[in-house]
């Protein structure tokens, strides 16, 4: 099949499924529900399209290349769900604090209509705001009734903060990887209340997966990566590491939105005439790395699953020209991507700001500005406690920016962040 032929971009994906096709997928939104009340007599051959499947690190399982993020109210929106398992797309990240509890709720709103899709399903979810062992036992009962589901494919953990009322959205310090965790895994495991088990990471990413990949008790690290990490030496070794090891690798935030959001019209452009959009590009070159076994990402409406489904069932292969556009933009546009890096300026800020701290900031006012869920957003900033929010202002953030590789104006952008998420 020639290169021209093999391109799937939205447009030509549409056309490719036809008027009938499209028009089942969007006007079936009670078919999964009139299949999971009646039963499903015989299988049968997929009608759409399938993403293709990859092997998920030592677990012996596959699941989908391309994932469904949930961070959206999946109680209001059961169509994407729906629409996500036509095309095969059935591993589903979520949390308990996504859409407050609306995600998981949503999920298991519709395993409760759909029982036999169980089966079928990858879902993770995560021990949010967990600081003890038993806040990790606690928050996994809970995530099970809300999901309405006897297992947990994959849960993750994050920091757990003792003494500071703050846990974290994901996991910064190797050292909270202690012995009683790995215990407390175990006895999940033993007890199939979780059948894998990881770790999402959004700072020190590189010290994150080069622990991850010599513990040997570690399923699964979903993190960061895109475009502008990939440039990184060090995140390109920390992979490597955990890919010999075994363990999975799922990519997250893959479409490296900047803190201030302008338009590239190059980037734009560049992509449009090679047939597919700059946010399919983003996942693709992800896709081709095959040591990744998925990219999740945050599909809340049919168009945005449609276009990306287009992405991982698209055999076109981006060129070196394709790489250095991408490359090219990456380090035009560093000084407004916080790349996580947070070892670096938390060395040189007030106790009370270390832990990553400033790092959480960026990432939620890149919420707001470039993802455009202010809520959530707000939500996040609103668990920093007070004694941390009271030195955001007063701070000196000079010996920070000197370091910080990116070039980030960081004084700048908390002061924006504080004005907005305040």
């Amino acid at each position: 099949m020639t290169e021209e032929r093999s391109k799937i971009g939205r447009r030509n994906f549409l056309k490719t499924m036809g008027a009938a096709g499209v028009a089942s997928i969007l006007a079936s939104t009670d078919a999964l529900s009139a299949e999971g009340q009646a039963g499903e007599a015989k299988q049968q051959k997929p009608e759409f399209p399938q993403v293709p499947r990859r092997k998920l690190g030592r677990t012996g399982v596959e699941v989908p290349c391309l994932a469904l993020g949930t961070i959206f109210d999946v109680m209001e929106n059961q169509t994407v769900l729906r629409n996500a398992v036509k095309w095969g797309v059935t591993y589903w990240d979520t949390a308990p604090d996504y859409a407050g509890p609306n995600s998981e709720l949503g999920i298991g709103k519709f395993i409760a209509v759909n029982p036999d899709i169980r089966k079928k399903l990858f879902i993770s979810t995560k021990a949010s705001d967990a600081v003890t062992i038993e806040d990790v036992e606690k928050a996994l009962q809970a995530s099970l009734k809300r999901l309405n589901t006897d297992y947990i494919d994959l849960y993750h953990v994050m920091d757990r903060v003792v003494g500071e009322g703050y846990a974290g959205h994901g996991l910064s310090d190797p050292g909270q990887l202690t012995d009683e965790l790995k215990d407390w895994v175990k006895s999940a495991k033993k007890r199939k209340l979780i059948r894998f088990f990881g770790f999402p990471t959004h700072q020190n990413i590189p010290e994150c997966l080069t622990a991850a990949a010599k513990l040997g008790w570690i399923d699964v690290v979903m993190f960061i990566y895109n475009f502008r990490l990939m440039q990184d030496p060090k995140m390109a070794a920390a992979i490597d590491a955990c890919h010999k090891a075994g363990i999975a690798l799922v990519a997250m935030k893959t479409q490296a939105r900047r803190i201030i959001s302008d338009e590239d019209k190059k980037l734009t452009d560049h992509f449009v005439q090679r047939g597919f959009t700059e946010g399919q590009a983003k996942i693709k070159v992800v896709l081709e790395d095959k040591r990744f076994s998925s990219a999740c990402v945050r599909m809340e409406n049919i168009a945005v699953l449609t276009e990306n489904v287009a992405a991982a069932l698209d055999k076109t292969k981006l060129t070196q020209g394709d790489l250095n556009v991408l490359k090219e933009y990456a380090a035009a546009t560093c000084d407004s991507y916080c790349a996580g890096c947070s070892q670096i300026c938390s060395s040189v800020l007030p106790d009370v700001l270390r832990r990553g701290r400033i790092s959480d900031v960026m990432r939620y006012l890149m919420y707001y500005n470039s993802y455009g869920d202010q809520d959530r957003a707000k939500q996040l900033f609103a668990q920093i406690p007070d004694q941390i929010k009271g030195k955001l202002l007063s701070t000196d953030y000079g010996p920070a920016e000197f370091r910080c590789p990116q070039r980030l104006p960081i004084g700048k952008l908390v002061t924006e962040a504080v004005g907005k998420l305040a």
